[in-house]
């Protein structure tokens, strides 16, 4: 049986509680891409250009710091990657995340919430970023479908 791990990034406890579902649904391990200074609402402000989040998303090479780490990253054989959907892609502690492991032989599957961006683009750009990654097609979710992409992900 695959051992599954759900690693989210959550700004505003949107994708966490999807996370949380899709965990739960799927019998996987729960971890959150925590940064290590945490956003606070004035980080989060896109409509502020001097905002720190605004700044992370306009500096393709920005990498967040995260808090803690994932314990035994290697018994995992499938990790769902989820995230908020920022300027049309996952935010930049997302690519510190998948940069931060060997990731070979594993496959990622993203999932992402958002209140009005689907997620293609964003799994287009994973591709681009990541190429090495073995992604799968992912999907938009909101809570409440968490359950039901997971019978279809058994």
């Amino acid at each position: 049986m695959k051992k599954i791990l759900v690693a989210y990034f959550s700004a505003s406890g949107i994708t966490g509680a999807v996370a949380k579902e899709l965990s739960s649904a799927l019998g996987a391990d729960l971890y959150e891409i925590a940064a290590a200074e945490p956003y606070t609402d004035a980080d989060l402000d896109w409509k502020n250009k001097k905002s720190r989040s605004s700044l992370e998303m306009t500096d393709e090479s920005s990498r967040p710091e995260i808090k803690d780490s994932v314990t035994d990253m290697a018994k995992y054989d499938t990790i769902l990657v989820g995230f908020p959907i920022w300027w049309g892609v996952e935010p930049r502690i997302v690519d510190t995340f998948l940069e931060a492991y060997d990731l070979s032989g594993k496959e990622l599957i993203p999932f992402a919430t958002s209140g009005g961006s689907g997620i293609g683009y964003a799994e287009k750009y994973l591709h681009k970023v990541h190429p090495k990654l073995n992604w799968q097609k992912g999907r938009l979710l909101k809570k409440g479908e968490a359950s039901d992409w997971a019978k279809e992900l058994k």
